[in-house]
């Protein structure tokens, strides 16, 4: 009868890891801070999926198709360490493009060098405080949320063929290691991540031959879910408001949900361990 209760509870659930050297996982930026949040929101998550279907930024359609169509959660291994980098750039104010329209970077530093022969003082430098997460390491795992055109299937072939490059927050902060998204069927949030087959980090550094790091150094693994029906396998023990679900990409404008949290238990085997399921059998006749 369990057996039976936990198949009509089954679920579909589209898992995937992110790691990198560097990420940066915006939170609300106030003047020249841009802090860093210790694991990735919404938006972002599903930023990433935008350009691995091959969406721009310009199709707002399509990216409130993806805002409607999923749910998420984030199993965070280790939130790394917090890098702080002091940020000069040059770029040439709005009046110097009006009459040298930029394309690339050499377009753009050749517009603010013919402004500057015209106003001398015009530095055209901006200043920002940029924080970053260092060997941060992270499982997400997206279900369905209503009937829309894209399906969990096209979501996983998306993620492990993209059409743009893909990144951890910057364009300076590629993957790396393979997402190796997958499709897995569980109850609850925790199963799926149980269920999850993702090689690694450990496993990946072994095959790189390089041995003595602590993957363990600041390890703080937790759980964080959207707050709709998906059942999550343990209770949350907080709730927080994030303003990072997508309403404009080209407004850059984002609305509030609700995310809840919960630790990850230091020994994963104290959960309920998905079981295996077996297939009703048939009466003899």
């Amino acid at each position: 009868m369990q057996n039976m209760q936990n198949m009509q509870n089954m679920r579909k659930f589209l898992v995937f890891q992110l790691y990198g050297p560097l990420a940066s996982w915006g939170e609300v930026a106030v003047g020249g801070e841009r802090p860093v949040a210790p694991h990735p929101g919404r938006s972002a998550i599903l930023g990433m999926l935008a350009a691995a279907a091959g969406i721009r930024r310009d199709q707002e359609e399509q990216h409130q198709v993806l805002e409607q169509a999923f749910g998420m959660a984030v199993r965070m291994e280790t939130a790394g360490t917090l890098l702080h980098d002091y940020h000069t750039v040059q770029v040439p104010p709005q009046a110097a493009l009006k009459k040298h329209p930029a394309i690339t970077r050499r377009d753009e530093l050749s517009a603010l060098a013919a402004y500057q022969q015209d106003n001398p003082k015009t530095s055209g430098t901006i200043l920002s405080n940029r924080a970053y997460r260092c060997d941060a390491l992270y499982q997400i795992a997206l279900w369905k949320r209503q009937d829309s055109s894209l399906t969990l299937e096209q979501a996983k072939e998306y993620l492990n063929c993209p059409n743009f490059t893909l990144c951890l927050g910057r364009k300076s902060c590629p993957p790396a290691l393979p997402l190796q998204a997958h499709i897995v069927k569980a109850a609850t949030l925790v199963d799926a991540f149980l269920a999850a087959e993702c090689i690694s980090l450990q496993e990946f550094l072994e095959i790189l031959g390089m041995k003595g790091v602590d993957l363990n150094k600041g390890r703080c693994a937790a759980l964080f879910w959207d707050g709709d029906s998906v059942e999550s396998g343990i209770p949350a023990r907080e709730t927080f408001i994030r303003r990072d679900a997508v309403l404009s990409r080209q407004r850059w404008q984002f609305e509030e949900r609700r995310e809840h949290h919960a630790p990850w238990p230091q020994q994963p085997q104290q959960l309920q361990q998905p079981q295996t399921l077996q297939q009703p059998q048939q009466e003899e006749t």
